[in-house]
């Protein structure tokens, strides 16, 4: 991806030596780096976000930070199947980017070497240590919460059906469990076991990115590279360890029901877990936020459950970790009108209003460490659990090449829920495709 900033760096230049002649309409955004921002009325920041979910409240900050300092910031939402990072190189193209905007991954970030912000001297740094930070040491994202995937579970329906999610750290334990929920479905007003989504066309990310990134870290110290190593190096993959991830895959399609596995949407996928259709789900705990939002008449009608994760725990050798890190940040644009401005912006989102609204109502779980706040996300205890008790892995596959999860993986893991593929064959096919797909892109 590195050719289409190449191609562009006349542009940009062009662009950026234009926006030096021009008046910014900027009346004091704040230059000193201490958040305080002074009226700037008359300003504009546009900030493209990836959490759909989070649109309103999100909208509520722009609100509260117009009226303290009288700069506006239009909130633009995407989310879903939408390919953001090409939506981005179209504005790109059309001289219209964003102040600031949204990367998830270190594809992402290459995307736009050379046209971000450093943002190494902000005070906001210095509270956390989720930002994203490049191989020069320089500070290129923002991070505005933490996330975890792993095997989120009802833990009412759990407790019920005589299930100790603690045990869940085997492939055998889970075996176990799902035979024994299973034999309960009717008792326990289950549709199925396990609540998966497979559709390729809309949900490649939750399982070409969070699902395969299981594999890559699950069980390993976050420092532990092993095997997106292995992956970086030209599509490699550890034959013995996927093959147990296979088989635990095979696991959860056998436990799923079919319809939503193959079929289902994402909407379709947490609404029914929040209305206690599934014991679990593979999503992660963005999903809490839909659930007490969009979702909360068909939560409440389900007793407002407990909700909890295990490790997503594929081998007979324990697995106890579940994976955890900020799933993406804000970069700011370097060719921006208002550099300052959304430097003060984002110093503001970390401080105490900003954050009790994140926190409190978007559900979010600061990566900030002098937050107080605590979310009300359904997932923030077992996340806080896991944490501090150091049972976390890396998100590994955000280091994997850009485009992997849509254009390869994605439709495997649908083959594979359809049973047009076996085992064996899945993991033939994730080999190959991989290879093919990293000598072509990387």
């Amino acid at each position: 991806m590195k050719k289409f900033v190449a191609l562009s760096l006349a542009l940009t230049m062009a662009l950026s030596l234009a926006a030096c002649g021009r008046d910014t309409t900027s009346s004091g955004g704040d230059t000193s780096g201490t958040g305080e921002s002074s009226s700037s009325d008359g300003v504009t920041l546009r900030l493209v976000n990836g959490k759909i979910e989070v649109d309103e409240q999100l909208k509520k900050l722009a609100e509260l930070y117009k009226e303290e300092t009288g700069v506006t910031v239009e909130i633009q939402s995407m989310g879903g199947g939408i390919d953001i990072q090409s939506e981005l190189k179209n504005y790109y193209q059309a001289d219209n980017m964003p102040d600031i905007f949204v990367n998830g991954s270190e594809a992402d970030f290459a995307n736009w070497e050379g046209l971000l912000v450093d943002m190494s001297d902000q005070p906001w740094v210095s509270d956390t240590d989720q930002a994203y930070t490049d191989d020069s040491g320089a500070v290129l994202g923002f991070p505005y919460t933490t996330e975890a995937i792993g095997m989120a579970y009802n833990a009412d329906i759990l407790e019920k059906a005589g299930v100790d999610p603690s045990t869940l750290t085997t492939y055998s334990a889970y075996t176990e469990a799902f035979e024994k929920i299973d034999s309960m479905k009717d008792e326990l007003g289950l549709t199925a076991v396990v609540d998966l989504g497979c559709e390729s066309t809309n949900l490649y990310w939750s399982t070409g990115n969070h699902l395969f990134g299981q594999y890559l870290s699950a069980g390993l110290d976050r420092d532990d590279k092993t095997y997106i190593d292995l992956l970086s190096d030209g599509g490699q993959l550890d034959t013995e360890r996927f093959t147990e991830y296979a088989n635990f895959f095979q696991l959860l399609i056998d436990y799923s029901d079919p319809t939503m596995a193959v079929s289902g949407t994402y909407d379709e996928q947490i609404l029914q877990f929040a209305s206690g259709k599934y014991a679990f789900v593979t999503q992660g705990s963005w999903i809490g936020a839909t659930m007490t939002s969009t979702d909360a008449d068909a939560y409440a009608a389900a007793g407002n459950f407990e909700v909890g994760m295990a490790p997503f725990a594929f081998s007979e050798e324990p697995i106890e970790t579940i994976l955890t890190a900020s799933p993406s940040w804000w970069s700011i644009y370097s060719g921006s009108e208002h550099i300052e401005e959304a430097k003060a912006f984002l110093n503001w989102c970390a401080g105490d209003t900003a954050q009790q609204v994140l926190v409190e109502e978007g559900g979010f779980i600061s990566p900030f460490a002098s937050c107080t706040y605590v979310a009300s996300d359904p997932f923030a205890q077992t996340i806080a659990d896991y944490t501090a008790s150091g049972k976390t892995s890396a998100w590994d596959w955000m280091s994997m090449i850009e485009g992997v999860a849509q254009n390869c993986t994605g439709v495997l893991y649908q083959q594979f829920a359809l049973g047009n593929l076996t085992v064996d064959q899945f993991v033939e096919s994730m080999q190959t495709q991989l290879a093919a797909y990293y000598a072509e892109n990387a």
